[in-house]
């Protein structure tokens, strides 16, 4: 599939619903072999990756399921997701973005309960074949974090290279013991983010979704330009 860097860009979105059809694996080799690529400062390439397919990935989510019944909201973090107290504009981009999203499943604001199903898939992986999950050694630093986000970025846009979708998940940054328990991740090696991959369901309503995105203006300051 020929696919330009800027197309890439403009269709890649969060999905979240996939369809049940498993991604070769020479695909997924071929997206991590180029997302080496990534720039990283002092090429210190700092990003962990566990690939989940199959049968393993059928018993991660099984176990997730059985914590999820008693542990609703999770282990808790080990980072803050978003600050304790977010601010304007940026708390009202992610209400709205949370609205518009709940919008196209038909869920209003007072549905709790059907707004904490729909949650509770991001621990399904929205029905993805392909759970990664991106980890990092703990002595690292913000920069590395950054080199870590860039390397993911890298992931999706390869992803819709090879006509996958994907969507990254900070959500199971909820449950860092059980995904390190299961990976067997070592003590220095700290969980930051899982990523759902596999072939987009077109016909789902809540992949509609197209997020609102600032003018230029708002936030490019041009100087001698």
């Amino acid at each position: 599939m020929n696919m330009t860097v800027t197309a890439a860009v403009d269709s890649r979105i969060s999905c979240r619903a996939f369809l049940d059809k498993p991604v070769p694996k020479e695909t997924l080799l071929a997206i991590l072999e180029s997302a080496r690529r990534a720039p990283s400062g002092g090429n210190l390439q700092p990003w962990l990756v566990h690939v989940l397919t199959g049968q393993p990935l059928t018993e991660f989510l099984a176990a997730i399921r059985d914590k999820a019944s008693q542990l609703p909201m999770g282990e808790g973090t080990e980072y803050n997701v978003y600050p304790p107290e977010l601010q304007d504009p940026y708390r009202a981009r992610r209400f709205k973005c949370g609205e518009d999203m709940y919008a196209t499943i038909g869920v209003t604001r007072d549905n709790r309960p059907a707004r904490l199903q729909q949650f509770a898939r991001n621990f399904q992986l929205f029905g993805a074949p392909v759970g990664l999950f991106f980890c990092i050694d703990r002595h690292m630093g913000q920069a590395q974090w950054a080199d870590l986000g860039m390397f993911m970025q890298t992931v999706m846009l390869l992803a819709r290279e090879h006509g996958l979708h994907s969507c990254a998940q900070e959500a199971w940054s909820m449950w860092p013991k059980t995904v390190a328990e299961f990976l067997r991740l070592p003590a220095a090696t700290m969980l930051f983010s899982g990523m759902a991959l596999g072939y987009m369901d077109e016909s789902a309503p809540i992949n509609s979704l197209r997020t609102e995105r600032a003018p230029l203006e708002e936030f490019v300051t041009l100087h001698g330009c």
